[in-house]
């Protein structure tokens, strides 16, 4: 079982790295951030959903009779709000490392003090 799910899991990966074309350090960087942002945190996001949902099945459907599977099912929803505030959190960190350290994307900065557009004096 954990070969078939290796050879899967690198079936689903060789295409991102062969048509990743990183020539240099910033594509690199691109590539990396790009598939944080794009596949590994919606993955999470999932799991995060489907540990909430399940825990919320065996505290409703599941623990309407008996309290051990009430309180199962209320440490499973805890768990799957800690993994949504934290991947909420691990997402707003890459999403400002992406904002602050411009990786290949220099097209629109400008250098110097900004401006308002308003002219002052003359």
């Amino acid at each position: 079982m954990k070969k078939a799910l290796a050879i899967s899991a690198l079936a689903f990966a060789l295409p991102l790295v062969s048509s990743a074309a990183l020539n240099n350090i910033s594509d690199v960087g691109s590539f990396i951030i790009n598939t944080i942002n794009n596949i590994v945190v919606p993955v999470l996001f999932a799991l995060a959903f489907i540990v909430f949902l399940w825990g919320a099945f065996q505290t409703f459907i599941l623990g309407a009779t008996s309290e051990a599977p009430k309180e199962h099912g209320r440490s499973l929803m805890l768990w799957g709000l800690i993994g949504f505030f934290v991947m909420v959190s691990v997402w707003g960190l890459v999403n400002i490392l992406t904002g602050t350290i411009t990786f290949g994307n220099n097209s629109n900065i400008n250098g110097g003090t900004p401006t308002a557009g308003v002219q002052v004096g003359g």
